[in-house]
């Protein structure tokens, strides 16, 4: 689930940069697509928060499952 994260995060950095290139390079004249894309780059940057978010929480609940109860 780790390489997931990692997954989402890496298409994030395209997506921004692809975002970015369309926004500052005037040869392409589609500042229109730059918004779409940055905001497509949003998407997978909170999809890959989520999936650490999830990844984190499960190595803490099953860290928390494997202590000896008294």
């Amino acid at each position: 689930m780790h390489s997931d994260a990692v997954t989402f995060a890496v298409v994030f950095a395209v997506w921004l940069a692809l975002a970015v290139t369309y926004a500052t390079v005037p040869m392409f004249a589609m500042p229109g697509y730059a918004v779409v894309w940055g905001w497509g780059s949003l998407v997978f940057l909170g999809l890959a928060a989520l999936t650490a978010l999830a990844v984190r929480r499960a190595k803490h609940r099953r860290r928390h499952m494997e202590r000896p109860h008294p």
